[in-house]
């Protein structure tokens, strides 16, 4: 039932030299008995907390939308079901299929893991996703909130941190979630 079935995370460079972890968890297909869904569930959990989740959908496969419903319904009940969308079609060295399957779900990309094909490509519509998802904010944190401090640099990518007078400023891509948790530090210009 599982095509992977433990999550790994790499670093990935996107194009201007940011950095963005990139997490491929526990690959399933339709049917999913709901005792393994809960049995996976801290495995799967890492996507609740995705900015993007890149969908790799095989596209030789007799029917690929029934494995899309079957995994965004199990996206729904581990309460990632909100989480922004890439998908991703496999597999566009051994069949047209990849490419015409792109073309009826704008803004999916054909790539082939295999040869390589389109990888490229993709990577650059990831750095377009990820960069429309977050935003740059000027953050003053008092120096006693090192807890602050350590959840700007876990939930974002610092630019640029100082010491002044009246603690850290720190300029940081978040997203908008982790921006809105920090509002009370952030620093209007």
């Amino acid at each position: 039932l599982f095509a992977t079935l433990d999550a790994t995370t790499r670093r990935l460079e996107l194009a201007g030299g940011r950095t963005v972890l990139v997490t491929d968890t526990v690959g399933f297909v339709q049917k999913l008995p709901h005792q393994l869904v809960e049995a996976f569930k801290s495995t799967l959990e890492v996507v609740t907390e995705a900015d993007l989740l890149v969908h790799v959908v095989d596209a030789s496969a007799p029917d690929p939308d029934a494995q899309i419903a079957a995994v965004r319904s199990v996206l729904t009940e581990i309460g990632a079901g909100e989480v922004p969308e890439l998908l991703v079609w496999n597999k566009a060295d051994r069949t047209g299929e990849a490419d015409r399957r792109a073309a009826r779900h704008p803004g999916s990309v054909a790539v082939s893991a295999r040869t390589g094909l389109g990888i490229d490509h993709l990577v650059e519509v990831l750095g377009d996703r990820l960069a429309r998802a977050t935003e740059l904010v000027d953050l003053l944190v008092p120096f006693e909130r090192g807890d602050v401090l350590a959840r700007v640099h876990r939930e974002g990518e610092v630019v640029e941190e100082r010491a002044t007078e009246g603690g850290m400023a720190v300029r940081a891509r978040l997203d908008e979630t982790a921006a809105g948790r920090l509002t009370p530090y952030v620093v209007t210009p």
